[in-house]
């Protein structure tokens, strides 16, 4: 999970790319990145951590040019803290190319020995991007009667990409001179959206990971980039779409469940109504699984499951109550990349409110449980202020499996839920029980927002991998 972001202008889009990465902090804490173009000339400033420690109002303002990409990173391969695999990524032929992606490559592999076979590029790095964006440059290479590049160039390469590349991704490509593309993988299972803004001096077009970053800079959203398209923006010109075959929507359903904005639409769900309707059926498995406990008091756990605790609990009748105050400067502990950060950061993130917990019998909302140490934590906190019961309510089925897609969701033997019943995983946590949603109560409360989504990615829940 990554964020990525792409915009073509009348204007200087430098402040505005930084404003969309602000809007997807929330998609990658650990290294931030720009890169705008001016009449074929590249600008560039990359650091590691969040957005407002990367840039300064100065470095704002030395990014020149109406075109630029940008990019958020969360690592799922490579390493943690290494400067050189800072996105967006650059190379210089043909033409000057830079690249922005979010999700993995899983046979990353075989396309590296494509390159280095044909045509020798040397790698710094063992990040799937780089072997993308050298992947990418080989086809042009290739092709292309250089020095002219037409969209057919394009699609020729990108084509080979979707043909050859497995997993899940999302990518911008900006070309210097040429224009910027959008590409999906075959499956859509990383999100990616585009919208677009008239002005006197042409039409604007911007492509993010999600559409909060298009609404926030008031631009228009079109549209999801389609499972297997390539979208080719040219300056004042209309975009060119071309669609690879076989293509079918499987977005990631762990989007939903956590790692998107509320205020987010992807492939036509909305998901605040998702996490709504998340609530809604959780609140009847609640029902059945605990007839005969009165619960006092529904808490969620900050800040992704608000909104199906709150549904959860009007429609049980239960008193909904804010019992942990989460403190707004420290980073999402699910995508820390440390184990030992998960468990500190846990303490100084929450802290509960005493009386909403003393003498009663709580029932705590969460979206996921995946390693079980903020779990862990939280339910002991909640013991600690004087609560007589602790129930854990989960907005997701088990975590029982590895994801290859782009979620740093580890091997099986971290996840708690792996080898344990949900009695045994109530037992390691410290609460009474604990309730899921099934996989198909998730996905029956998703799939009625759009009846053109038949299915999800689910690996992380189901085991079934698409490319196996």
């Amino acid at each position: 999970m990554c964020a990525i972001v792409g915009i073509q202008a009348t204007r200087p889009v430098s402040l505005l790319l930084h404003s969309a990465l602000i809007s997807l902090q929330h998609r990658g804490q650990d290294a931030a990145g720009i890169i705008t173009e001016d009449q074929g000339k590249f600008y560039s400033k990359k650091g590691l951590g969040l957005v407002k420690a990367v840039f300064s109002n100065n470095d704002i303002s030395e990014l020149f040019g109406n075109s630029g990409i940008a990019h958020l990173r969360y690592p799922t391969s490579g390493t943690f803290d290494a400067l050189n695999e800072i996105q967006p990524l650059y190379v210089n032929a043909p033409f000057g190319i830079t690249l922005s992606h979010n999700g993995n490559i899983t046979n990353c592999e075989v396309l590296k020995a494509s390159i280095q076979q044909n045509l020798p590029r040397h790698l710094n790095t063992e990040n799937d991007s780089e072997v993308i964006i050298n992947y990418l440059a080989y086809q042009l290479q290739k092709y292309c009667k250089l020095p002219s590049l037409t969209p057919d160039d394009l699609w020729w390469a990108v084509s080979n990409l979707f043909r050859e590349a497995r997993g899940g991704y999302s990518i911008i490509v900006q070309i210097a001179d040429k224009g910027m593309i959008a590409i999906r993988d075959p499956n859509g299972i990383r999100p990616l959206i585009y919208g677009s803004k008239k002005t006197e001096k042409g039409t604007e077009y911007i492509i993010a990971s999600e559409s909060v970053a298009i609404d926030i800079l008031g631009y228009t959203v079109e549209r999801d980039v389609a499972p297997g398209e390539m979208i080719y923006f040219q300056s004042n010109q209309k975009p060119i779409s071309y669609t690879y075959k076989n293509q079918t929507l499987l977005p990631c359903l762990f989007e939903f469940v956590y790692l998107a904005r509320p205020d987010s639409t992807i492939d036509g769900i909305s998901v605040y109504t998702a996490r709504m309707e998340m609530g809604l059926a959780l609140a009847n498995k609640v029902k059945k699984s605990l007839p005969n406990e009165k619960i006092d008091v529904v808490i969620p756990i900050p800040d992704t499951s608000r909104i199906a605790a709150y549904e959860l609990a009007m429609k049980l009748k239960i008193n909904y109550r804010e019992g942990f105050i989460k403190n707004r400067y420290i980073d999402r502990t699910f995508i820390m990349p440390k184990q030992l950060s998960r468990e500190i950061s846990v303490k100084h993130k929450l802290n509960p409110v005493k009386q909403e917990f003393y003498e009663k019998i709580v029932l705590l909302v969460d979206d996921s449980i995946v390693r079980g140490t903020t779990s862990k934590e939280i339910v002991q906190m909640a013991k600690q202020m004087g609560a007589k019961k602790v129930f854990f309510a989960v907005a997701s089925p088990p975590v029982l499996f590895p994801n290859y897609y782009g979620i740093d969701i580890p091997s099986s033997e971290e996840l708690i839920a792996t080898n344990r019943t949900n009695q045994q995983i109530a037992d390691e946590i410290g609460a009474e029980s604990v309730i899921y949603l099934s996989l198909e109560e998730l996905t029956d409360a998703l799939t009625k927002l759009n009846s053109k989504i038949k299915k999800f990615e689910d690996s992380c829940f189901s085991g079934s991998y698409i490319h196996e």
